[in-house]
């Protein structure tokens, strides 16, 4: 078998269908149809199943497949690191990002486009476990996301780089306080409304350091609301159905009309975020780099 024989072996597997697959590949069929024979003849086993209307994969072709991604991918690794070494930093670097941090990558893009304009930038947002999927899957090669990642472990585990913590802030529909303190506003005087909190089934760890710090403040938050993304928690803000406690990139990406930003004056609560890549793959010379901006740049 060669590179050749698995990305027809792989176009068939996703199409389920030779016509299919050849047209995707822009060959005939007879010829893929007799590569695949030849696959099989090689490896003694058959990889389809070809009894209904679409070809499914054996357990033999499934455990093909699997390999022969993890293959490919590899061999996109040294094409791309050979290529780096000849023609220096470019290519397309992918990245993705949790909702809540994508304020943070423009500056640091636009600096490091200034220096390496031969990189341009695919951008996927989404959240942990989507993003945990794509990094497993070398869809994207860096995620920027709130800690802790809350996404399924993967074999190779993640290395991770922290970057500067940012406060939480109240953000408070403007006509509920219409003179607060100079110095900010204390968590007890929260105790009285209505919460809007970031939650969904799979991310949570931001509602509850909310609730604990309530808590540790001598109340416990009437939550009306848990929001599966910031659209949704602005949206709700804007028309004053409660209170929420953000940190300042969020609500810079997402400023809420008739709300106004207040200090918390009694509070440490401040949220934690990092740039992932899988531990021991490789990465592009571009994303060592780009993770290099982070540190350089504090």
């Amino acid at each position: 078998m060669d590179i050749r024989q698995l990305r027809y072996f792989l176009a068939v597997a996703e199409e389920g269908q030779v016509t299919r697959a050849a047209r995707k590949l822009n060959m005939e069929q007879p010829p893929l149809s007799r590569q695949l024979r030849m696959m099989e003849e090689e490896l003694g086993v058959d990889l389809f199943d070809r009894s209904g209307r679409r070809m499914t994969l054996t357990p033999a072709g499934e455990r093909l497949r699997s390999r022969a991604e993890q293959l490919l991918r590899l061999f996109g690794e040294i094409v791309t690191e050979v290529k780096e070494l000849h023609e220096g930093i470019t290519g397309t670097l992918s990245i993705g990002a949790v909702v809540s941090c994508v304020s943070l990558l423009p500056p640091r893009i636009k600096q490091f486009r200034e220096t390496y304009p031969g990189v341009t930038f695919k951008i996927t947002e989404g959240d942990h476990e989507l993003l945990g999927d794509r990094l497993s899957r070398r869809a994207v090669e860096l995620v920027v996301a709130r800690l802790p990642f809350e996404a399924p472990d993967v074999d190779h585990g993640y290395e991770i780089l922290p970057l500067p913590s940012e406060p939480f802030e109240a953000v408070i529909p403007e006509d509920w306080l219409p003179h607060p303190a100079p110095g900010g506003i204390r968590m007890r005087e929260l105790a009285e409304w209505p919460f809007l909190t970031l939650r969904t089934d799979r991310t949570k760890a931001m509602h509850e350091r909310i609730v604990s710090e309530c808590r540790r403040h001598g109340f416990e938050p009437r939550i009306i609301a848990e929001c599966s993304s910031v659209a949704v928690i602005s949206s709700l803000l804007s028309v004053g159905l409660g209170v929420a406690l953000l940190p300042r990139s969020v609500l810079a990406a997402f400023p809420p009309a008739g709300t106004k930003t207040i200090r918390l004056a009694d509070s440490s609560l401040s949220s934690e975020v990092g740039i992932l890549w899988l531990k021991d793959r490789y990465l592009s010379r571009s994303a060592r780099l780009f993770i290099d901006s982070f540190r350089e740049g504090g």
